[in-house]
């Protein structure tokens, strides 16, 4: 298990800044958990205020306990708010398991949608993790009819390691496994 801080990186790529998730993202946060377009693959109903801050506070929480968590994603040149990525272990009830894993997983803002903001961010996360910690094996769970975010798992080297279900939903596990 990774090394505990309360340090969180800030990730830069050509047009996207990854920070600390902060409370002043709540409301942008909020506003993407709550959109149908947003939400249809994960869990499939609008986020309550109630679940959307739970995810702030475990993005954020997810660094001081295990070494890595959540950034909050922005544009940066213009500040917008593009999402959410990064990696955790949700301990879920899953067949394989993910236990002891930084499983892998990422939210765009509809607005974003198709610009390649999540090619970016999730290669920065990745970059980050593979320099940071060099697990053998970064998993992600993604619904089953989510084709746009399976081929950018697909894009970012992750394979099909597992067809199976999580809470009722079909999913496809994947994995990226790091070379040599």
């Amino acid at each position: 298990m990774p090394t505990p801080t309360s340090n969180v990186p800030t990730l830069t790529t050509a047009r996207l800044t990854l920070s600390a998730p902060q409370l002043s993202d709540f409301e942008d946060s909020k506003a993407m958990w709550a959109d149908p377009v947003v939400v249809r693959h994960v869990g499939g109903h609008a986020f309550t205020d109630e679940e959307s801050w739970t995810r702030l506070m475990r993005a954020r929480g997810l660094w001081a306990v295990l070494g890595f968590g959540y950034w909050a994603v922005r544009e940066t040149s213009t500040g917008r708010y593009v999402g959410e990525v990064g990696f955790a272990d949700l301990r879920r009830d899953l067949t394989p398991s993910l236990y002891d894993l930084p499983e892998m997983g990422w939210v765009l803002a509809a607005w974003s949608h198709g610009q390649g903001f999540g090619t970016e961010a999730v290669g920065a996360g990745l970059a980050w993790i593979d320099e940071a910690m060099a697990p053998p094996v970064v998993p992600c769970i993604i619904d089953a009819d989510n084709a746009p975010s399976l081929a950018l798992a697909a894009k970012m080297g992750f394979l099909i390691k597992a067809h199976t279900t999580y809470k009722g939903s079909p999913i496809v596990m994947m994995e990226r496994r790091r070379e040599g």
